[in-house]
């Protein structure tokens, strides 16, 4: 196994999503997640980072190895100084959008990790911090 140095990825256009899947991917087979972990990363990872460019205008996410002798696992930060949330039990809720979407971004991500923490305030931005454990 290759331990890793965090690495901050910026997300500016939306073909940055392809480009942090492929590193998240690899980051999560350098760690041992089997295939069924990895899709949970990459699904998750594109949900956010797709929210960090539109919805926060931008902005990057840090990927970081972490141990909990014996586990292992991967922690996304997603960060981004756009307007915030300012309804964070709404956005959470399946199915709410302010865009054209299915409303599954933020909820799904949750879902798909083990661990899910948001901080966000009206007009300061949005961190939302995902880790997935093998």
């Amino acid at each position: 196994m290759t331990v890793r140095t965090p690495e901050t990825l910026m997300l500016i256009v939306e073909s940055d999503i392809v480009l942090v899947r492929r590193e998240v991917k690899a980051w999560a087979v350098d760690i041992g997640f089997g295939l069924v972990d990895q899709t949970k990363l990459v699904t998750a990872c594109s949900e956010l980072a797709r929210n960090t460019i539109i919805y926060g205008g931008g902005g990057s996410v840090t990927l970081e190895q972490i141990e909990d002798f014996p586990r292992r696992g991967l922690r996304l930060t997603f960060e981004d100084r756009g307007p915030g949330i300012a309804n964070l039990d709404l956005a959470l809720s399946d199915g709410y959008t302010t865009g054209g979407g299915m409303g599954l971004g933020l909820s799904g991500a949750r879902r798909l990790s083990n661990e899910f923490d948001i901080v966000t305030a009206p007009g300061e931005g949005t961190r939302v911090t995902i880790a997935r454990w093998r």
